[in-house]
């Protein structure tokens, strides 16, 4: 087989791909785009955002009685749905997967079907997920987090005399190792704050207990390969917003844009980020991943978390200017598992990603449902194009799934996620919407313009209460 020694011989190699490759997860969301890459490339979705339309997705028709709750009950639904089967066999042999999110479950499903995944196992992946072991690691490659000190709380006054010993004040945040963006982050300054959560942070023989500091949150993605760690432009993350999340501490989404951070920060965060991808490659990792950053009114750069993974972050980055002109990251990431020799200069690669040239400006929003609901959905808004026009008000123009459609700024892609017939409930995502330029302010607020959006593309669903016949038959996971 031939050595891969150049960018152009990895796009050539990738698009002449014949193996299947396939994206097996709840939607295709996380890779969007990747087919343009790849030859033989198929998103295998629980939900058709796409209603069919979409050359590269398959959807299998539901079975009835069976109600996934989490992203690996998804994962492991689907290898086991009879369609899902045929269809992978159809696709021809030696078949490739890739997830967003597994367990070792799935690994015995594939292994039972003669079916490689490109990731490291799960139980590693589960490991380094850990938020509390993301501080050893951290200190392990010499990267920094927020002042903090692990160990049990079970009572608020244990609580606070782990702070107090460690110097950390009575204003606290606490972590559980485990759990979803926004879900298992708890801002302690009282011990009213702490009884709300008590049964939580109680039932942990461990929790991460940091100072709170004034700060806002940053993302980046890496690859971790053979020959080093390749990293992606500092994108802002959206955190936290009620328009978009009921969560205090939920993800919503992210902008990339050159002038988001002073150089120092974004020279300190590709350091950590290296630092840490090259500490997990010496664990047995590689692949892709995501380091979440906080960064104080001083602009000191503190570790988050560690996402080992294909992330949230990841349709912003693969469609990038840099991607575009090199290669996106999860192409490297297909190179380390393939199997194919190859050799890459990190170091140039790295540099020439970093300039600010080869970052642009876009921006996506997850939208969520943020008030408290049980109903079912009976019309919600296709994928596709949408238009502000110079009153505000938002229509449907066409349909696409390709990012590159997007013409202006007056334009912006949406996916959706939550369509009729499916539950609404607080905190359920209805769906993804990309566009042109930025949706903060200066100040780290959303601007005039994301407001709008988000608030015209709610205003397209329409719900109404759940009967118990619907209860019975309609039962969807949080997408």
């Amino acid at each position: 087989m031939k050595m891969i020694r150049t960018i152009a011989e990895l796009r050539d190699f990738m698009r002449h791909n014949k193996r299947p490759i396939c994206f097996i997860s709840a939607s295709p969301f996380n890779l969007m785009g990747i087919e343009g890459w790849v030859g033989n490339f198929t998103f295998i979705s629980y939900i058709d955002p796409f209603d069919g339309r979409h050359p590269n997705v398959f959807v299998p028709s539901k079975i009835p009685g069976i109600e996934p709750k989490s992203f690996e009950e998804i994962t492991n639904y689907l290898l086991q749905h009879p369609e899902v089967i045929d269809h992978i066999t159809r696709l021809g042999v030696r078949p490739v997967v890739l997830f967003l999110m597994f367990d070792e479950k799935t690994e015995a499903l594939c292994e039972e079907r003669g079916i490689e995944i490109w990731h490291p196992p799960a139980r590693l992946r589960h490991h380094c997920d850990d938020k509390i072991e993301t501080v050893r690691i951290g200190n392990e490659a010499g990267v920094r987090s927020v002042p903090n000190t692990i160990g049990p709380a079970r009572t608020y006054e244990e609580l606070l005399s782990l702070a107090r010993r460690a110097g950390l004040g009575a204003d606290l945040v606490v972590q559980t190792a485990y759990g979803d963006s926004g879900d298992t982050t708890f801002f302690i300054a009282s011990e009213d704050d702490y009884n709300r959560e008590a049964e939580k942070i109680a039932a942990e023989n461990e929790v991460k207990i940091m100072k709170r500091i004034n700060c806002r949150s940053a993302t980046m993605e890496g690859c971790a390969t053979a020959f080093g760690t390749l990293l992606t432009p500092l994108m802002t993350e959206v955190v936290g917003k009620p328009e978009l999340t009921p969560k205090r501490g939920g993800w919503a989404g992210n902008e990339i844009f050159a002038g988001a951070f002073p150089e120092k920060v974004r020279a300190d965060a590709r350091d950590m980020a290296q630092r840490l991808g090259n500490k997990l490659y010496e664990r047995g990792y590689r692949g892709c991943f995501n380091v979440d950053f906080l960064i104080d009114e001083n602009n000191e750069v503190y570790l988050g978390e560690l996402n080992p993974r294909i992330s949230g972050a990841s349709p912003l980055t693969n469609q990038a200017a840099f991607a575009y002109a090199d290669a996106p990251l999860v192409l490297f990431h297909m190179m380390e598992f393939s199997g194919v020799g190859y050799e890459i200069d990190v170091k140039e690669l790295n540099d020439r990603w970093a300039r600010e040239e080869s970052i642009d400006h876009w921006s996506q929003l997850i939208i969520k449902s943020t008030e408290e609901a049980n109903e079912i959905v009976t019309h919600a808004p296709a994928t596709g194009i949408y238009r502000m026009a110079l009153d505000g008000s938002v229509s449907y123009d066409r349909f696409d799934y390709r990012r590159q459609a997007i013409e202006s700024d007056e334009e912006a892609l949406f996916l959706r996620f939550t369509g009729p017939g499916d539950p609404l409930k607080k905190g359920h995502d209805l769906g993804a919407l990309l566009m042109r330029g930025r949706i903060m302010n200066a100040d780290y607020g959303l601007n005039e313009r994301a407001v709008n959006w988000i608030k015209r593309m709610k205003s397209f669903y329409v719900s109404e209460p759940v009967t118990e016949i619907q209860c019975d038959e309609a039962q969807e996971p949080n997408h």
